[in-house]
């Protein structure tokens, strides 16, 4: 199968439960896909996207908390709707905000030019190794048995999400819980990373417009990672 037929299958077996839809019908999520991708770490280029944004979401911010921000507030009430305190585990976008200040930090080429993103179009924005998905992604409202590897106190450990918890998961179990909260350890990015999902989160009042914007600038700089770069992109809604 070529990486083209290969990325549009894991996209048409993506999805989204309707009981998420019934808890934010607002709800829209774009799946971008990659192949063909350099890795590789950090280096001036993505270092250049990350001081942009940092520098973007300063003068946005100007003495607010981010949580004031109408697109942070969408995603603390969504959190508070199947049972997480927001003010205790912060979405992505929340979380990397409240790091402008000190910096945004410096992981590695892929996980840099999203988070720059991220934080420049207000969106939670995460991205995974689409090589170590098994089965495609799907959204669900979690049993609370389903296996999430994480680390805790220097140790790997299982956890469980609680039940009725929003997750993205795979045939193997949890890749990030509540919602955009915390991602596993099986599919993160590494510098050794060849192909990626990437999972664009949207409320309102985020508009599907500014949505897509949001993918056209990180698919421009992904197509900058190699001249064999493979992209393919779905947007689902209820």
């Amino acid at each position: 199968m070529s990486q083209s037929a290969t990325v549009q299958a894991f996209l048409a077996g993506s999805g989204v439960d309707d009981a998420v839809f019934e808890l934010r019908p607002d709800y829209r999520v774009l799946l971008i896909a990659a192949t063909g991708l350099i890795p590789g770490p950090s280096d001036t280029g993505s270092d250049a996207l990350l001081t942009a944004a940092e520098s973007a979401a300063g003068k946005l911010l100007h003495g607010q908390a981010p949580e004031e921000l109408p697109n942070i507030g969408a995603w603390r009430d969504a959190y508070r709707a199947f049972g997480s305190k927001p003010q205790r585990t912060r979405n992505s976008l929340e979380a990397l905000l409240r790091r402008v200040n000190d910096g945004l930090p410096r992981i590695n080429r892929l996980t840099d030019i999203y988070n720059a993103v991220s934080v420049k179009h207000l969106l939670p924005l995460g991205g995974e190794d689409l090589a170590r998905y098994v089965g495609p992604a799907r959204l669900i409202r979690s049993a609370g048995t389903e296996p999430f590897d994480t680390v805790s106190g220097g140790e790997v450990v299982i956890e469980h999400p609680d039940v009725g918890e929003v997750v993205w998961c795979d045939d193997a179990g949890v890749t990030c819980r509540r919602w955009n909260w915390r991602q596993c350890r099986r599919t993160q990015l590494t510098d050794e990373t060849t192909s990626a999902i990437f999972i664009l989160d949207a409320l309102d009042p985020m508009s599907t417009d500014e949505l897509q914007a949001a993918a056209d600038e990180l698919t421009t700089h992904l197509r900058s990672l190699g001249p064999d770069v493979v992209l393919a992109q779905r947007l689902i809604a209820r």
